[in-house]
């Protein structure tokens, strides 16, 4: 475990310190801002209900059910349990980390926004299937930068986000295993 926890803070150093660059700084702390992308939520629902119409509902209604379990699940029920402190918080790695967003008081295991984020992507991608082949590694590139960038602002470890990932599929593979059970079939 212990070898874990270096190799952790290795490739948290290695994102946050050695692959720093101007542009970077700029984008990423916006990238991971979640109202950043809020123009982006509002297009997609607008898309569907042209796409399908009323039958977008049951999408939105899975999709809304996989964010907040996968934040549910992260925030409260791991988080709380593991209690891992942020490396920007943490008084022994902190004079490592180079802060480019605010850090935040709250725990860092797992990373929510890298859960809820792989939680949509990997619903969509499930729910919508054939739609959006186009997309799906579009979807799946979003997540997992959005993950990225939650490393090199320096506000989570590589595992948080990882296990972030993990989370939000499981969530998402559940979500979508009851949309489809329920008859709830948009295509």
């Amino acid at each position: 475990m212990e070898y874990l926890l270096q190799l952790d803070e290795s490739i948290f150093i290695l994102i946050n310190r050695t692959w720093q660059n101007t542009f970077f700084d700029w984008l990423l702390p916006y990238w991971r801002n979640k109202y950043f992308w809020l123009p982006a939520y509002f297009l997609f629902i607008i898309l569907l209900f042209v796409k399908v119409g009323k039958k977008g509902v049951p999408v939105l209604l899975f999709l809304g059910l996989t964010i907040a379990g996968s934040d549910l699940t992260s925030s409260f029920l791991i988080k709380e349990n593991v209690e891992r402190i942020r490396p920007c918080n943490d008084n022994h790695f902190k004079k490592n980390v180079f802060l480019r967003a605010p850090c935040g008081s709250g725990y860092s295991f797992t990373s929510s926004h890298a859960a809820n984020h792989f939680g949509i992507a990997t619903f969509l991608i499930l729910a919508l299937g054939l739609q959006i082949k186009k997309w799906r590694y579009l979807l799946l590139f979003w997540a997992i930068s959005i993950g990225f960038a939650q490393i090199y602002v320096g506000v989570h470890y590589p595992l948080d986000v990882l296990s972030g990932f993990i989370v939000g599929g499981i969530i998402a593979f559940l979500s979508h295993y009851c949309y489809r059970r329920f008859s709830f079939s948009v295509f």
